[in-house]
């Protein structure tokens, strides 16, 4: 009875040793590292390149408008609505369309001084202002513009900054194009020969552009003859930079 027990126990014992032998390979095979293959078309070689055209702008941008200050809100407002239209008259009459015309800024704002009596602030006024951008398509009038606006406002008139742009960067995207593709050629070019493998064909392409203006100079001179009256205002429009980038990925073939 013994002996039959103990080989019952034998058999079992053997069948457990397979089962965890069984299960020690699945173990081992399931923590086996993978191979990966990159199948993403991110592969060649990848360059960008530049194109740049300079170009005088033909936009000026003005930021201007008038100011006023008074005792009463009424008056303050009255003021500055009777100087903004004699803005508007001589913006007009130098040829300004009514579309490039847009107001950029009102506000109505109180004027306050310290009471170190009261200590506290006492409202002594009320300040009106009203801003507006003005597009000048004759680069070469923007200074005429802004001296007959100050003569026609006086004091409540106020610049606040000049910009230049141009008004169709479009027509030149095709030249510039034309010179980042090269660039861009240029490089994968001389990529692929130091490296020595064999340039294959564009398997993408994308561009993006931008243009950015030079320092230009606004000033104001005085007649050494006329000292009391301003001379001309002179504006220089300076230089644009008409800027397009492409990325482009080649494959090697």
């Amino acid at each position: 009875m013994k002996n039959k027990i103990f080989i019952i126990a034998a058999v079992i014992a053997v069948v457990m040793a397979a089962g965890f032998a069984g299960c020690a390979t699945t173990s081992a095979e399931t923590l086996t590292p993978a191979v990966t293959v990159n199948m993403n078309n991110d592969q060649g070689i990848w360059v960008s390149g530049e194109g740049k055209l300079t170009v005088v702008p033909d936009i000026a941008t003005i930021n201007m408008g008038v100011y006023a200050e008074n005792e009463k809100v009424v008056d303050a407002q009255s003021e500055a609505a009777q100087a903004m239209e004699d803005v508007m008259n001589v913006l007009k009459s130098n040829g300004i369309d009514e579309k490039d015309i847009k107001t950029t800024h009102y506000s109505i704002s109180q004027v306050t001084r310290w009471d170190n009596i009261k200590q506290e602030s006492v409202v002594t006024g009320y300040r009106v202002s009203n801003m507006i951008s003005v597009k000048i398509r004759d680069v070469e009038k923007a200074g005429a513009v802004i001296d007959a606006v100050t003569a026609a406002a006086g004091d409540n008139t106020r610049i606040n900054g000049i910009s230049f742009s141009v008004d169709n960067p479009e027509q030149y995207y095709a030249e510039a194009r034309e010179i980042a593709m090269g660039n861009a050629k240029e490089k994968a070019q001389q990529m692929a020969q130091l490296a020595g493998v064999e340039l294959g064909q564009v398997v993408y392409i994308t561009e993006s552009s931008n243009s950015s203006v030079y320092p230009y100079t606004v000033y104001r001179g005085y007649d050494i003859a006329a000292s009391s009256e301003a001379a001309p205002t002179v504006i220089s429009a300076g230089e644009t930079d008409i800027i397009l980038n492409v990325q482009i990925n080649y494959a090697i073939k």
